[in-house]
């Protein structure tokens, strides 16, 4: 679909109306600031390493995605 023109203020009504905006939108250049990922290592014990598989298990999900929700709550909080 090709994109149309409108000003920031049109855009804004549009958005406010709750109006189809996807003809206005590059999605394939669209990127979200600050979510690029982001190479970390950190050592942990191996009984912690047992515990968070174990999590990870009963929530069906990776150690990695715990380990991301685990510190994604705890950042919230602060």
């Amino acid at each position: 679909m090709k994109e149309q023109s409108i000003t920031a203020a049109e855009f804004d009504k549009k958005f406010e109306d709750n109006e189809d905006l996807s003809g206005f939108l590059n999605l394939e250049k669209a990127s979200r600031p600050g979510l690029k990922p982001k190479r970390v290592s950190v050592d942990f014990p191996e009984w912690m390493v047992q515990e968070l598989d174990k999590s990870a298990q009963r929530l069906g999900i990776t150690r990695q995605s715990l380990i991301k929700v685990f510190i994604s709550e705890k950042l919230k909080e602060t």
